[in-house]
């Protein structure tokens, strides 16, 4: 994950140097042209990295005791359609494997609790902003709904004939990129998301229960065609 930061750290680097003339020149948010017209459709493919926050995590009856998920990468594909040329709808596609590990209080080191599959289907509204210089930013904001399938218990902590299960997170998502185009309709994108996405596992038949905040941030990076 630390190449994938160094990887964005330079492209925010690049996307600063090819602004600066464009501020220099007098920029504006609010007026000139995005790239874009209203009916264009804009895709992506992106390699994403899925980096869960275990925010305020906790299991019941065990005092000091964490629920963590992994790291994840995945594939990804989305889709924008503009209605303005620079109000734009995107919806995301996704499925990453995380593997659940507890630790802490009486677990000491613990353990790995098991594996499991999120697919995070996230629909956000896009504002665009004036193209500065190559780059073409944009921010957005909407709602992300987590699912999590093929969830197995691993026997390091459980049984095997044990069951472990996540609840369905529905949350906000907040969201920052650019694309600068390369050759004819293509592009290439950096894009950030911010999810608040809160839920809690049942183990043990659901006898005991762990909550945490995965509040994941996902970090892509990909390429882009406009149709």
């Amino acid at each position: 994950m630390k190449n994938m930061f160094r990887a964005a750290t330079a492209a925010a680097l690049l996307a600063g140097a090819a602004a600066t003339p464009a501020m220099a020149q007098g920029y504006s948010l609010l007026s000139g042209p995005t790239g874009y017209k209203a009916g264009d459709i804009m895709t992506h493919f992106s390699l994403i990295g899925v980096i869960p926050e275990n925010i305020d995590s906790h299991i019941t009856g065990m005092p000091g005791a964490k629920l963590g998920i992994t790291t994840g990468v995945s594939p990804e594909l989305d889709a924008s359609y503009f209605f303005t040329p620079n109000l734009s709808v995107q919806l995301i596609a996704a499925t990453s494997r995380h593997t659940i590990t507890a630790k802490g209080g009486a677990l000491g080191a613990g353990g790995t609790l098991g594996s499991t599959w999120v697919l995070p289907p996230t629909l956000t509204a896009q504002w665009h902003f004036p193209q500065i210089g190559v780059v073409r930013p944009y921010v957005g904001v909407g709602i992300t709904v987590a699912f999590f399938y093929g969830t197995s218990p691993s026997a390091q902590l459980l049984g095997t004939s044990d069951k472990l299960g996540l609840r369905t997170a529905v949350g906000p998502a907040f969201d920052a990129g650019f694309d600068v185009p390369v050759q004819g309709n293509w592009s290439i994108n950096v894009d950030v998301k911010q999810m608040i996405l809160p839920t809690s596992a049942r183990l043990l038949h659901g006898a005991v229960h762990a909550q945490t905040g995965l509040d994941p941030t996902v970090v892509g990076f990909g390429v882009g065609y406009k149709f």
